[in-house]
């Protein structure tokens, strides 16, 4: 027996109440036909159609409801195709990383739909937490933020369709954190944010897709970050911030979700990171490939530096 098609005025109330996942549920539907049907309705229409809360699933049944209006998040579809998040990139001056020239090669050779830079693009090293060590030498802040440009402008050019956001990182955050410190009178002033510099790539806080994957910068803390991440927030999150790489699943009645940790397009024993007195640190360089099909977003896939020049991904070498 065919499903019945629901009215298009009930469609979109079910949608802008609980959300694509919720209203395939509840239309008896998939995912991909509710986002379609979606896309149809918005071009014919001429408006967006958004969920107006976003459910989390809570103890006991119980659902979080969070207004999708939150200051910084993006929300976005792909049903089929590829999103790369490459995280805490710190560039500075100089060659660029392995790690980032993988990037810019995955960027063409798959053509992502979306491309998440997930915060700590920029590292702001002569604005850091961290007193000076000596006399060491650091690049300057206008020098940084041209590397920045130099590596983004990389990718821009390996992807040029591609969606490009930027999740904001805590050393992203120092860059306007200085100056509303100690220039607040600036404030309204063209440069003084850090978008100002970069528009080629969307800032915000997290980038929900599907309304099942969130990217943002971080979220837990610790060395089960990955798997609390995914526990507490109820959805798969990918994040950076602690240089990690790696996936975590979690599996309950609501499926399977996944934990990841992006790690970093820095390399990890890198000038940037001097305070750490030469301390062995369990970071990976790299960064993570989201599969989708039909909506449904695959297992997560990493993309690892395992030499200067050389990349592991699923299981090949990869030479960059």
């Amino acid at each position: 027996m065919p499903r019945t098609l629901f009215p298009e005025g009930e469609f979109i109330t079910l949608f802008e109440t609980f959300g694509p996942s919720e209203t395939a549920k509840r239309t008896d539907s998939t995912l991909r036909a509710v986002l379609g049907r979606r896309a149809r309705l918005e071009k014919k229409l001429n408006r967006s159609i958004v969920s107006a809360t976003v459910s989390f699933p809570g103890a006991k049944g119980a659902n979080l409801r969070v207004p999708s209006s939150a200051v910084g998040r993006i929300e976005t579809d792909v049903m089929d195709g590829v999103v790369l998040v490459g995280s805490d990139a710190h560039y500075w001056p100089g060659e660029p990383t392995t790690a980032h020239r993988a990037f810019v090669k995955f960027c063409k050779d798959l053509q992502p739909k979306i491309v998440i830079k997930n915060g700590d693009v920029l590292d702001a090293s002569t604005i850091s937490r961290f007193p000076p060590i000596g006399w060491e030498k650091t690049p300057s802040l206008k020098d940084e933020i041209e590397a920045c440009k130099d590596r983004l402008g990389e990718i821009v050019m390996a992807a040029p369709k591609a969606k490009r956001y930027w999740p904001l990182g805590n050393h992203c955050a120092r860059f306007e954190t200085r100056l509303a410190t100690v220039a607040p009178e600036y404030a309204n002033v063209h440069g003084i944010h850090l978008k100002d510099h970069f528009p080629e790539f969307e800032p915000c806080w997290s980038v929900w897709i599907n309304d099942d994957v969130v990217v943002k910068h971080r979220f837990r803390g610790g060395i089960h970050a990955p798997h609390n991440n995914t526990l507490w927030s109820g959805k798969t999150l990918v994040t950076g911030h602690l240089h990690s790489q790696q996936v975590k699943p979690l599996s309950d009645y609501n499926g399977t979700r996944w934990g990841v940790d992006a790690g970093c397009l820095a390399e990890p024993y890198g000038p940037q990171f001097q305070y750490l007195e030469d301390s062995p640190r369990n970071w990976r360089s790299g960064f993570a490939v989201l599969f989708f099909d039909h909506g449904l977003l695959l297992q997560p896939q990493l993309a690892m530096v395992v030499d200067e020049g050389k990349i592991d991904f699923c299981g090949k070498i990869i030479e960059v």
